[in-house]
């Protein structure tokens, strides 16, 4: 992983986010990021500014009722990443406060009503780690990321291209994990088939500074 996923999950997380007509304002400076910056790879910079070109050619109504219809009102491309691992289960509440308490362990207050799984919290979270920090924080999503990708894929949603960005980066060790489409019901982890609890990052804390809350 290098340093151009600083600047990747910055601008992934914006993206994911509800397009509204800031957004849309912000697509100039955007596509003036990806043409400077000379780290991210010519795939990445590809992806985003095929994205951003569709957004702004876009109605923003139709844009946004695409948004909702693709991850408000379909679970299967819910942008809360534990909820494609558990769905319902009991496990998703401790996964959600063990990954709230890792924040703290940070100096993240979070400032936000979202739960800390939101896809957008996540990646905005993983901007101001180290690369290698980051990638050890994204692991344990990696086949939730991977899921998503798949079910957004299988939609033909132009969100899809963007989550097999974050895919790229979210394992430490190369997977053969190819998941078909499949519903949020069928959740990938549950008591008789996750080898390992979900957990997030070293049990002590690295040594970085105090990160300002999330906005």
């Amino acid at each position: 992983m290098s340093e151009n996923t600083m600047t990747l999950f910055k601008l992934l997380s914006a993206l994911f986010e509800y397009p509204d007509q800031a957004m849309l304002q912000a697509l100039p400076e955007l596509m003036t990021i990806i043409g400077e910056d000379a780290a991210l790879e010519p795939a990445e910079r590809e992806a985003i500014a095929v994205f951003a070109s569709w957004l702004a050619d876009s109605d923003l109504t139709e844009a946004q009722a695409g948004y909702v219809r693709t991850f408000d009102m379909a679970p299967e491309h819910a942008l809360h990443l534990t909820h494609h691992l558990f769905g319902d289960d009991k496990n998703r509440g401790p996964a959600l406060i063990d990954l709230g308490e890792y924040y703290k362990s940070y100096g993240l207050e979070l400032g936000t009503n979202e739960l800390p799984d939101y896809l957008p919290l996540v990646l905005e979270f993983a901007s101001m780690l180290e690369p290698v920090e980051a990638q050890v924080f994204l692991d344990p999503f990696a086949k939730a990321i991977a899921q998503l990708g798949a079910n957004l894929n299988a939609a033909d949603s132009p969100w899809a291209p963007l989550v097999r960005l974050i895919e790229a980066h979210a394992r430490l060790v190369p997977s053969t994990f190819v998941p078909a489409a499949q519903p949020v019901t069928d959740a990938i982890c549950n008591d008789d088939d996750c080898e390992t609890p979900v957990t997030w990052g070293p049990a002590t804390p690295p040594a970085v500074q105090p990160i300002a809350a999330a906005h």
